[in-house]
């Protein structure tokens, strides 16, 4: 009888051992989210901004007046 409660107890001890740890470990797994959403979020801003920049760029190329006659040579 003894022995039943000494293995309840040690299962008990495990467990809770076990829950800090998945507590710990998602902590960690929230804190990284977090870093990694803002650098996703920073990565999509400098994207936009790029992307502004290459419509910008691409305006102020000059435009090639060509006719099919000229495409065919």
């Amino acid at each position: 009888m003894i022995s039943d409660f000494e293995l309840l107890s040690d299962k008990v001890a495990a467990l809770a051992a076990l829950t800090q740890a998945l507590r710990i470990e998602n902590a960690g797994l929230r804190h990284e989210m977090a870093t990694l959403t803002a650098q996703n979020l920073e990565m999509q801003q400098r994207m936009q901004q790029a992307h502004d920049r290459v419509a910008v760029l691409l305006t102020q190329l000059p435009v090639e007046n060509t006719t099919d006659d000229e495409e065919a040579v």
